[in-house]
């Protein structure tokens, strides 16, 4: 279990994909259901940051690492929200259902970005 969440797993882009979706996740629900349309640009900035800190570390040159750590945190941002959910088909509402209120389940952590 060594190293598991260290610096340098968190740069990764396993680990950078983990980062993103849990922190946007946990951002969203601090700032409440009102704002869910700012997750998506939370997923962004969190991916541009995790992204350029990457390129801060690692060797090279100036302009092409720049756009570089610009497509990582595309890739990043595009993994953590889930290819899978840009067809409207394949999202899941963020509304609950009348259904889902009288069971008493509410979806408040874990909701589409888009």
């Amino acid at each position: 279990m060594e190293g598991l969440f260290a610096y340098g797993t968190l740069l990764g882009l396993a680990g950078a994909i983990i980062v993103t979706w849990a922190g946007t996740n946990a951002i969203g629900a601090w700032i409440g259901v009102d704002r869910d349309e700012f997750r998506k640009w939370i997923a962004g900035l969190l991916a541009l940051v995790l992204s350029y800190m990457t390129a801060v570390v690692v060797d090279g040159a100036g302009i092409e690492k720049a756009v570089v750590a610009f497509v990582n945190a595309l890739i990043i941002f595009v993994a953590s929200l889930g290819i899978n959910q840009l067809p409207p088909g394949n999202r899941r509402a963020t509304e609950p259902s009348t259904a889902d209120l009288a069971k008493g389940r509410v979806p408040r952590y874990l909701r589409s970005w888009i």
